[in-house]
Parts: C-alpha cells; structure tokens; sequence
C-alpha cells in the first residue's frame, strides 16, 4: 500500500511516519514540499503519486493567530482537506484526517460524542470543522480522528513551553477551569498504526459497514491546564530532581487570548473502542512514558 504522509515534521505527523512504515510505502512530505495553501499543488502531488491512502496531520494550528489570519487558516484546516479527497475519490483512494476537540464550545458537562453538534467557539475550531464537513461531503472511505491537547517531544506544545518556563521563573500562573484530555502524539500516532493493521486496506477499498466515519481518539480522563502543568513538574522532578516552580491556579478571564477556549473540551472514546478495539490509555500515563523518554 502506498501512503501519502502530510505534515511528516508536525508533531503527530513526525511519530506517523514511524509507526506507518510497516505498512506500505510511505511518501511523507513537510510545508516545503507540499504548501497546503495551494489547492493545484495538493492535486499535483497527489495525482503524482496515487497513494491507496492518503494521511493527513498537517494543519495550521496556531489556534490564537488564526484569528487575524482566518483565510489561511481556513485555507489549510478547511479547503485543503476537500481537495484532498476530491483526489482521494478520483483515485479510488480512503483518507485519515485528525481534527480537534475545539469544534465543540464547552457547554456540557459530560464527554462529548460524536453524535453531539459542533459550535465553534474560535476560527481554528471553525476551520477544522469545516475539514470534516469537506471529507465527509467527497463520500470516499475516511477516518476523521479528532484529538485534543495534543503533546510531544516536538514542537510547540504546552508540555515544551511547561518544562522552558519552568527553567526560567519561580511562579506560573496557568488556567484552571478548562478541562480537557492532555494526548501524546505518538499514542495518536500508534492508534492509527493499529486500526490500520487491524482493518486491511487494500487499494480501492474502505473500511466498510461500521468502519468509515468520525471518532474520537484522546487519552482517557480529564484535567485542567493547571492539572496538568503539575504533572508536567512532578514528571520533571522525579526524572531530573529538578523542584519548582510554584504554580497558580488562575481563571481564564486572568489570561485573555485572542481566541476563546471551550471551558469543556472531554470526549468520549467509546466508539473508536467498539469499531477497532483502540483505547487510548489514562493522559497520566502517556505523560509519564514520554516524560521519561525525554
């Protein structure tokens, strides 16, 4: 099987590229290689290389920014995953697409389904939304995998920023009431891996009854951004001794951004688990297993 790889130096994108190559060819490509901005270079590519399967991490997720660019946002997150399977159905191709738990605006209290409405609360939650709706309307064979609070060894996330922060002051004051579900890139990456190994995909095939569709992929359980900066430091001090520094539980209206958050982000897994048998495993763990690797 060859798979077309976007995004291979992001940070779900790098592990991907890891954990596909057992599985077919993999054609992994970076915003150099493949400006996604650009819908005639994204049907160049693909059509040069008439992947059975396309996998698309890649993104703009600068979720503040996007609010002062939305048309390059929405270009990326929105327009480009269309084309994308445009392709895919000229080829008789399936598509795995990520999106995030910031379709959602946080009003309830209990984890989100798939089944519950979206209502974006920024221009990146909008844009992304906009992705799946492109997807799901080419009607090709797709998995869309939203995640949320996504980490990693690589670049920027709230893990990095945590651990640079902590080397270079005494108190962090980091919000408290948004909760969500902290998720390592690489855990998101061998999920796919393993759907991919358990649902064969050979060229001109889907997923079939039950398979083809959206789900949700997140670490289970829950914590506010406050939770877990304490983790990341608690992490920090078993693995290097390293103490400090204090933390501050502030609420969101102590740090206003550009673009508004879901106070409620949490999303059921159930329905991956029931259709793959994929579970991700508690944030506290995949903190722990990365923690140490660093």
């Amino acid at each position: 099987m060859k798979i077309l790889l976007t995004g291979k130096n992001g940070q779900v994108g790098w592990e991907l590229q890891r954990t596909l190559a057992p599985l077919g060819e993999v054609v992994a490509v970076d915003r150099q290689a493949l400006d996604l901005a650009n819908p005639d270079a994204i049907r160049a590519l693909i059509r040069e290389v008439k992947p059975a399967l396309i996998v698309n991490p890649a993104a703009y997720t600068a979720v503040d920014k996007a609010e002062s660019e939305p048309e390059l946002a929405m270009a990326v997150n929105g327009i480009a995953p269309g084309v994308m399977a445009e392709e895919a159905k000229r080829l008789g191709a399936a598509m795995i697409h990520y999106s995030t738990d910031y379709v959602f605006d946080g009003s309830k209290t209990s984890p989100y389904t798939e089944d519950d409405v979206p209502n974006p609360l920024n221009v990146y939650g909008r844009t992304k939304l906009a992705g799946e709706q492109a997807i799901q309307a080419a009607g090709i064979s797709h998995l869309i995998l939203r995640t949320s609070w996504v980490y990693g060894a690589r670049g920027r996330n709230f893990l990095l920023t945590i651990l640079r922060l902590a080397k270079e002051r005494d108190e962090l004051k980091i919000v408290d009431d948004q909760t969500g579900a902290p998720t390592w890139s690489r855990m998101i990456a061998e999920a796919t891996a393993i759907i991919l190994a358990k649902r064969p995909l050979p060229p001109g095939e889907g997923w079939g009854e039950g398979g083809s569709g959206l789900y949700h992929l997140t670490a289970a359980g829950q914590t506010s951004w406050h939770g877990f900066a304490a983790a990341i430091l608690a992490s920090r001090v078993r693995n290097t001794g390293a103490v400090g520094p204090r933390l501050v539980p502030i609420p969101t209206s102590a740090y206003p951004l550009p673009a508004p958050r879901p106070q409620y982000s949490v999303m059921a897994n159930d329905k991956l688990q029931r259709a793959f048998g994929v579970a991700l495993p508690a944030w506290q763990s995949g903190l722990g297993l990365c923690m140490d690797e660093m």
